[in-house]
């Protein structure tokens, strides 16, 4: 278990690893690539690449971790793969259950066998539940979402591939938003981080704003680092905060 980059967490848990694509985000997925720099290097989780595999020996890793903590499950998966077994989620789900000074944060594009999961289970208070949205034909995802009572519900837009239009928040508490990274990553346009940033704001949905990643405000090619991550000339990190009484509240950093 290590400490990770992104932004919007503090650590990554992958009890699984290995994908396969589903939808046009997934086209430069950035954990195939590192999957197979992984396997290049001879890490023994890694040696069959980028194919989907349980990892029970990684299961207990937050029941180590006394100190409050973040946790994006699965950075290098999807939690509801179609190989997954719902065993091994109910064993997932127990450790979860078992550190609730952690938060889970666990984001899917599979919303269907999510959904199929939570029929007959409860989410945790712990977990923070998302979809990934990359454009306006991924919209379905959140209706899906919206019907799972979760504690914290939350749209990650990224990579941000296309425009999303009108989009119904209600019952969502946070979005993400960011372009993407890579050589052969895709144009993100200020027009569409606008759209989604003006429907947070009218809707009070917590807006986090990731990177710009390889194209910058300016539609021009560079490092990520110098793209940086300000949208309308500031830095946005605000995330939802759970409270108690199981609503939360907007927090700015």
């Amino acid at each position: 278990m290590k400490q990770t980059k992104i932004e919007w967490t503090e650590k990554v848990w992958n009890p699984s690893i290995g994908c396969d694509k589903v939808s046009a985000g997934c086209k430069f997925c950035y954990a195939e690539v590192f999957a197979k720099r992984l396997n290049a290097m001879g890490v023994e989780d890694y040696k069959d690449g980028f194919s989907f595999k349980i990892l029970p020996h990684r299961l207990e890793e937050p029941l180590k971790i006394k100190k409050p903590t973040k946790f994006f499950v699965n950075s290098m998966s999807d939690l509801f793969h179609e190989e997954m077994p719902f065993e091994y989620l109910d064993m997932i789900f127990d450790v979860i259950k078992k550190t609730p000074h952690h938060i889970y944060q666990i984001l899917t594009k599979r919303d269907k066998i999510m959904s199929a999961y939570f029929y007959d289970n409860e989410v945790p208070d712990n977990v923070w539940l998302g979809v990934s949205v990359e454009n306006a034909t991924c919209k379905k995802r959140i209706d899906t979402l919206r019907k799972i009572n979760a504690e914290i519900r939350f749209i990650s837009f990224e990579p941000l591939i296309g425009s999303v239009g009108e989009i119904n928040l209600e019952d969502i508490h946070w979005a993400i938003v960011g372009g993407e990274s890579g050589v052969k990553a895709r144009l993100i346009k200020t027009i569409w981080i606008e759209e989604i940033f003006k429907q947070c704001k009218q809707q009070d949905v917590a807006f986090f704003f990731k990177q710009w990643g390889t194209w910058g405000a300016d539609e021009i090619k560079r490092n990520k680092k110098a793209n940086g991550r300000k949208f309308r000339g500031r830095v946005w990190s605000e995330f939802p905060k759970q409270l108690s009484n199981h609503k939360f509240q907007l927090i700015t950093t």
